[in-house]
């Protein structure tokens, strides 16, 4: 069993490299970065505000997610949707992905 530090590492570079799916995915209804950082936990994908926020101004910038402001409410509120763009880069990455997932089992012997 590799060392706690170690693992640790490898754990956050597996999860950095599927968070753009993740955001993709769920983003198909609007939500805001709080929520949104709830939301994925709930669902087992624990990521860090740290990560998460730069994350969406970068894929918004990409043309992946567009936003809008809610000024509704007392605390205005910036929420993500995915594009149409994003859209498609996540169908696309859904089958690269289901593609990687039957590789490894077949590495695993699962098959």
């Amino acid at each position: 069993m590799p060392d706690d530090e170690l693992l640790s590492t490898h754990l956050q570079e597996l999860r950095r490299g599927t968070a753009v799916l993740a955001c993709l995915l769920v983003l198909r209804e609007p939500n805001y970065g709080y929520a949104l950082l709830d939301l994925l936990d709930r669902r087992g994908f624990a990521v860090d505000a740290n990560t998460l926020y730069p994350l969406l101004r970068r894929l918004e910038k990409q043309g992946l997610l567009t936003s809008d402001w809610n000024t509704d409410e007392s605390r205005p509120r910036k929420f993500y949707r995915t594009s149409p763009e994003g859209e498609e880069l996540a169908n696309a990455l859904v089958r690269d992905w289901d593609g990687l997932d039957t590789a490894f089992r077949a590495l695993r012997g699962e098959s």
